[in-house]
């Protein structure tokens, strides 16, 4: 008998448990198709370098002196690029509005999910701190310490976007040239991505499509802008 009662316990368990993880997953697939823009910041220059008994972030204005010793090309050290467009994203009405979500995909291949709430440091020193402590510890903590503002998490990238969304690339050379009000849908998901480099180009497989939204050399954080600006229209946001 108390082998019986020991079984229906478990049984009780194992139905709340999987109960449970219905209702995860639906929640999961509601917030999947809400009406958002998911925007992916594909090759950010994030890297933690020793300095002395302190790790600092790796950059072309602190660390020249490393660039030059390792012949390393200072223009592929610039994560001050990251810093403007997460400033202009995280910011907008857009992100205030809870239509935005922001990943960032590193040279390194780390993934980053950031959090709407996470407020960006006005600094940038303040911000190459927080950076370090993300890359090490993996997570970055509210104040509370209960919410994960930041936090690494696994890849690819596709695996965290909502199933069937359209994935839109931005580049200076792509041929098709629009305002971003064109590309904002109206009630489903869309995915941007934006290059977080001083040059090149961002190659991605999953992008279905490459859009430009200036004739002229626009850069990171303008480009992070205009998109904002465009969707707020779009959705009417103020």
């Amino acid at each position: 008998m108390g082998k019986k009662r020991k079984y229906g316990e478990n049984q009780d368990d194992d139905d709340s448990a999987e109960e449970s993880s219905q209702r995860q997953i639906t929640a999961g697939h509601i917030r999947n198709l809400e009406t958002r823009l998911i925007v992916v910041l594909e090759r950010a220059n994030l890297e933690s370098v020793k300095n002395g008994k302190s790790y600092e972030l790796l950059n072309c204005d602190d660390h020249m002196g490393l660039m030059k010793k390792y012949n390393k090309d200072p223009a592929n050290y610039r994560p001050d690029i990251l810093h403007q467009c997460l400033l202009m994203l995280q910011d907008s009405p857009l992100n205030q509005a809870g239509k935005l979500q922001v990943y960032i995909h590193t040279e390194k291949n780390v993934l980053i999910e950031v959090h709407p709430q996470c407020r960006i440091p006005r600094t940038f020193k303040r911000f190459a701190g927080l950076m370090v402590q993300l890359l090490h510890k993996l997570n970055v903590r509210a104040s509370d310490g209960n919410m994960k503002l930041l936090k690494v998490i696994r890849n690819p990238v596709t695996d965290h976007l909502p199933p069937g969304c359209k994935k839109i690339g931005t580049s200076f050379t792509a041929t098709k040239l629009v305002n971003p009000r064109e590309i904002v849908p109206n009630n489903e998901p869309i995915v941007v991505v934006i290059g977080a480099m001083a040059h090149g180009k961002v190659d991605t497989e999953y992008v279905e499509e490459e859009v430009s939204f200036s004739r002229y050399h626009l850069s990171a954080a303008l480009v992070c802008a205009k998109i904002c600006s465009g969707f707020e229209e779009g959705w009417n946001i103020k």
